[in-house]
């Protein structure tokens, strides 16, 4: 397995780079010409919808407004709904070869979830309440794969499959507040949606979302995060490379950003 780590400097242009970058190392992994990897990033200030978002009515206005404001918005090519980014967000992909014929993926999800709460209990071995699996309503983004403690969200899980790889993404909330997540995830869905598509979205509420920092220790970073992280894949698996930044050529950057952005339009 390769570690490909850009966490050391948060993303400051297009989001939609990071997703274009993975997409190539999944069809990479995919076509045989690559091994399994962690992919980490971060992004300093975005918001990234899922595609049944990008289909609000008001959705196009509001993502252009952000895009005034400075936030880059970009529509995922995986599952799950709306997630804000910021530095204090690691974003996690793990990118494996599919098997021809498999059917069942549910195994890549459980594989990413105990990585996470391995990486969590390197830091502290003696959480009080336990890491947990399972949809926190209220939530955004949930899922089935929602990770929690004390009933309270920090992590979310989607995967994006191709012919022969899959991609199992998550995003962490390591630093900061996740209420305040929340509250940016929630003006989204009240300023996108009617009245007619209010039950077209998850109901964001309040107390849903925390950050490690919040819930483990506050003197939790991304940076404790991901060296953890990190380190639990040195024991799991037998890691080849180690890079700071993936190697995808410029061009194929562009190309597939382009190819995303025309095939997810909102």
């Amino acid at each position: 397995m390769r570690i490909i780590d850009e966490t050391h400097t948060p993303h400051t242009g297009k989001v939609i780079d990071a997703f274009a970058k993975e997409e190539w190392l999944c069809r990479r992994t995919g076509n045989g010409e690559g091994p399994p990897l962690l992919y980490l990033w971060r992004h300093k200030r975005a918001f990234v919808l899922g595609l049944r978002d990008s289909k609000l009515p008001y959705a196009p206005q509001v993502m252009e407004q952000m895009e005034r404001d400075g936030i880059s918005t970009a529509v995922r090519h995986s599952g799950g709904a709306a997630v804000p980014l910021d530095e204090g967000v690691v974003n996690v992909s793990l990118i494996t070869p599919k098997p021809r014929g498999r059917i069942d993926f549910h195994d890549d999800f459980r594989l990413m979830f105990g990585l996470v709460r391995s990486a969590i209990e390197r830091l502290a071995p003696h959480l009080p309440q336990p890491v947990e699996c399972g949809e926190v309503v209220g939530s955004y983004c949930p899922g089935d794969f929602d990770m929690s403690i004390g009933g309270r969200k920090f992590c979310g899980l989607a995967q994006r499959r191709q012919i022969g790889a899959i991609s199992v993404q998550a995003f962490v909330l390591v630093e900061q507040q996740g209420e305040a997540r929340m509250r940016w995830a929630l003006d989204f869905y009240q300023a996108a949606a009617n009245e007619a598509t209010r039950s077209f979205h998850p109901p964001v509420r309040s107390g849903t979302m925390a950050s490690l920092a919040e819930l483990v220790d506050a003197s939790v970073t991304v940076e404790a995060f991901v060296n953890a992280l990190k380190e639990e894949c040195r024991q799991r698996f037998l890691i080849t490379d180690e890079k700071e930044q993936a190697d995808v050529p410029f061009e194929e950057v562009i190309r597939i950003r382009n190819e995303l952005e025309r095939r997810y339009k909102p």
